[in-house]
């Protein structure tokens, strides 16, 4: 498999005068889909091209020669066996609660997610992670667990409720090693790596169902709140402050425990 970036459908219309046939996209994040007896061609709306196939290769060099520009993929561990990743969304901004994610794979599964071109999840836009995430949950067993403000702030430590939600959202995904994206105190699983999302398939799979869950959570409580909800923790007063404004309680929309939000309150 290869991938393109800052593709336009334009560009492959060299492709389609050889043996190329045009098949109908199957998401909504399909520009256009492409196909013969060896190949097959996905546009996204992101401007990537996916090409995939047992003539992947030649595809692939040719679309080179017409000056495409091909997406250095990531290189992932060697793994033998089944694995389970767990990876979390949200824990340094302040709205939102905390999203928690668990992918279990084998050599088989694996394989498919690569093939997806399933990555760190901090190297993808948005439509990316959607469409991702969709696919993983078809290819691969795998929990999402999404907790809003307003349960996250009846607990006393964010570093006992990362533990508790790691462990939960890989106990009934079966057996296999646990790989968890080491955070300060972390005490669950039987690897713990930083950066493991960059080294682990598993955990790069979990950071994108973790980072679409947040997505999701922030558009549901923005909806909540009646104005676009920012991300992160650096540029957030004037939503603190429009929060007051129309009276909201704060607890159902931001982390109470946060300095920031300790101070403006």
């Amino acid at each position: 498999m290869s991938v393109f970036k800052n593709v336009k459908k334009e560009d492959l219309t060299p492709l389609l005068n050889k043996n190329f046939g045009v098949d109908k996209p199957k998401t909504i994040y399909e520009v256009a889909r492409y196909k013969n007896n060896d190949a097959t061609l996905v546009l996204y709306t992101s401007g990537k091209l996916v090409v995939q196939g047992k003539e992947a290769t030649k595809v692939t060099k040719e679309l080179e020669k017409h000056g495409l520009e091909k997406i250095k993929q990531q290189q992932f561990r060697k793994e033998d066996g089944w694995m389970i990743g767990s990876d979390e969304s949200l824990k340094g901004d302040t709205f939102g609660g905390i999203t928690v994610a668990a992918v279990r794979a084998d050599d088989t599964i694996r394989k498919k997610l690569k093939e997806i071109g399933v990555a760190d999840s901090k190297k993808l836009k948005d439509k990316e992670i959607f469409y991702l995430a969709d696919q993983i949950k078809r290819i691969a067993p795998c929990e999402i667990i999404s907790m809003l403000p307003e349960e996250y702030n009846k607990e006393k430590s964010q570093t006992d409720l990362l533990n508790k939600l790691h462990k939960n959202s890989a106990k009934d995904l079966g057996n296999g090693q646990h790989v968890v994206d080491k955070y300060p105190g972390c005490r669950v699983g039987s690897i713990r790596e930083t950066k493991a999302e960059e080294k682990y398939l598993e955990v790069a799979a979990a950071s994108i169902l973790a980072r679409a869950a947040a997505v999701h959570q922030i558009e549901f409580l923005s909806a909540e709140a009646g104005f676009p909800l920012p991300k992160g923790s650096t540029h957030v007063k004037l939503a603190l402050q429009e929060l007051k404004l129309k009276k909201l309680s704060f607890r159902k929309f931001v982390k109470l425990h946060f300095k920031n939000v300790e101070e403006f309150l």
